[in-house]
């Protein structure tokens, strides 16, 4: 079963290719029916009595922000400053967004969103960093800051089955531009990630 997936994981991969040499923004990753890895965050309810139980330890004011947390970023609007029961009316308001509080004391309304943020969609790129982890960093890999780290890729054993370019490509960034050219990518290089087992031996 796995013989085939890689298969048919390559035979995409060309077409991923392909596409790619037409495609003026760059690689242009096919989407297909590629699995969604775990960087997709489903919303979920948070029940009043654990806002409750959260906030009444707050005295006074603290900040408040609505946050807006992507598979690949964040946003950060600020709300003014808030009391325990303007916490509270303010999460029966709003009962999707999921009560946070920060390590400085500051209060966050957080609605998670399945998709990139509009900054990593013109400046996000998959790459490798200085340990050989398949990472997403802002801006073309190098100096720039890396986002998320995935997993580490067997270098090897990639640079030996994939075509030179798509290696090549990979070293200078592959840029993403919605949450389909995410997960394809994820995907593609989910095939050469390092075992458990050999990485607790790195």
């Amino acid at each position: 079963m796995a013989v085939v997936l890689f298969i048919a994981g390559m035979s995409s991969l060309t077409l991923i290719l392909l596409k790619g040499n037409s495609d003026t923004n760059g690689l242009g990753w096919s989407t297909g029916d590629q699995p969604v890895f775990g960087a997709q965050i489903r919303p979920t309810q948070q029940l009043e009595d654990e806002v409750q139980a959260m906030v009444n330890h707050i005295e006074g004011q603290r900040g408040a922000y609505a946050k807006k947390s992507y598979v690949c970023g964040e946003e950060l609007q600020m709300l003014g400053r808030m009391n325990a029961a303007q916490i509270l009316q303010y999460h029966k308001e709003h009962p999707a967004l999921i009560v946070q509080i920060g390590e400085g004391g500051d209060v966050y309304f957080t609605e998670q969103i399945d998709d990139l943020s509009p900054q990593c969609k013109t400046n996000a790129y998959f790459g490798l960093d200085t340990k050989g982890n398949l990472s997403l960093f802002e801006g073309v890999p190098g100096s720039n800051q890396v986002l998320r780290t995935f997993f580490q890729l067997n270098i090897e054993f990639l640079e030996s089955s994939l075509p030179r370019e798509t290696v090549k490509q990979l070293y200078r960034g592959i840029p993403v531009s919605n949450l389909e050219e995410y997960n394809s990518v994820l995907s593609t290089f989910a095939d050469f990630a390092v075992e458990e087992p050999e990485r607790a031996l790195h």
